[in-house]
């Protein structure tokens, strides 16, 4: 197993994701809403927000040129609410998901 540092952490990189897909680490759930109420795990809403920790090499066009990917390891990410799939590894939640499934990349 390989270690690769990112944002300030370092990650055991096992997998590597193929084509335009991305594995993400979901940001932590809210615990508590802002006027102190606990939230139970059944009413938590899935995050949407994360951070790539691997990316695959990109998908190929009609002609098997490879296109680029748009994120790279280490970016913020937001993704659609219900895309992808919730897999366990190493005891630590990582979400795999198509490159299309990513709406934006937060800056700043």
């Amino acid at each position: 197993m390989a270690k690769t540092k990112t944002n300030g952490t370092a990650v055991t990189a096992t997998l590597q994701p193929l084509g335009d897909r991305v594995v993400v680490r979901p940001s932590g759930r809210e615990e508590m809403t802002k006027s102190g109420i606990v939230i139970p795990d059944t009413a938590k809403e899935k995050p949407q927000r994360g951070t790539v920790i691997a990316v695959g090499a990109g998908r190929r066009d009609d002609d098997g040129k490879r296109i680029a990917m748009d994120v790279a390891v280490g970016d913020e990410v937001l993704f659609a609410k219900y895309g992808g799939t919730e897999f366990k590894l190493e005891d630590e939640e990582l979400l795999i998901l198509p490159e299309k499934d990513i709406l934006a990349i937060v800056e700043g």
